[in-house]
């Protein structure tokens, strides 16, 4: 009584979390079922597979993150950015460990199923994207700055979610001293592309 498509995905949501790291990977629809104190056939009359319901929570995990570093960016530029985007993912996958691992799924631009996935995950681009334009890389670039930013991020948070980090240094420094590292990567790459157009140009 009382489901609806939003409600299964927002019972999967709070399941997928309940799951720590490994929450997304093993969701299924009698787990939902059972927590929605309904049996699985009924939440066929709200999503139409499994594949589905993954792909509602992706899509649901992915704009709540996007809204958590807009909010953390906003009227930030550059290093500043970079860093307030940082701590915000770590912050975000630190309380919501199965959204996070939603977010690393990327939409198959090529099919019908994934657009709004794909929306999502373009709007999430469009906020590091404004969040590193005052580093000056040049268009051609943003792609590569992007991906470098999110995997060296990544890499940390899975280590630190999956307890990778067995040393008992701290870890808040060593994430310092990584955005720190991936900021100066950053500001190298804008001035080798400025000293590459610089050598492009007609004599």
């Amino acid at each position: 009584m009382g489901l609806s498509r939003a409600a299964v995905t927002a019972v999967a949501l709070d399941l997928v979390d309940e799951g720590g790291v490994a929450g997304f990977d093993r969701l299924t629809l009698a787990a939902v079922a059972a927590r929605a104190g309904v049996a699985v056939p009924s939440l066929y009359k709200h999503v139409a597979s499994l594949g589905d319901l993954r792909r509602l929570v992706a899509t649901d995990a992915v704009a709540e993150l996007t809204r958590t570093l807009a909010a953390a960016t906003i009227g930030r530029s550059g290093v500043e950015a970079v860093r307030a985007a940082a701590v915000a993912l770590r912050g975000y996958a630190r309380v919501h460990p199965g959204r996070y691992a939603a977010t690393q799924v990327a939409p198959h631009l090529a099919d019908p199923a994934d657009t709004e996935l794909a929306e999502r995950a373009a709007e999430t681009l469009q906020v590091l994207s404004a969040a590193l334009r005052a580093f000056g890389l040049p268009d051609d670039a943003n792609v590569d700055a992007i991906r470098i930013l999110r995997s060296s991020l990544h890499g940390f948070i899975s280590l630190e979610l999956g307890g990778g980090f067995g040393l008992p240094d701290d870890l808040d420094r060593t994430f310092d001293r990584l955005v720190d590292v991936v900021a100066t990567g950053l500001e190298a790459m804008a001035a080798m592309s400025a000293d590459d157009a610089v050598e492009a140009r007609p004599a």
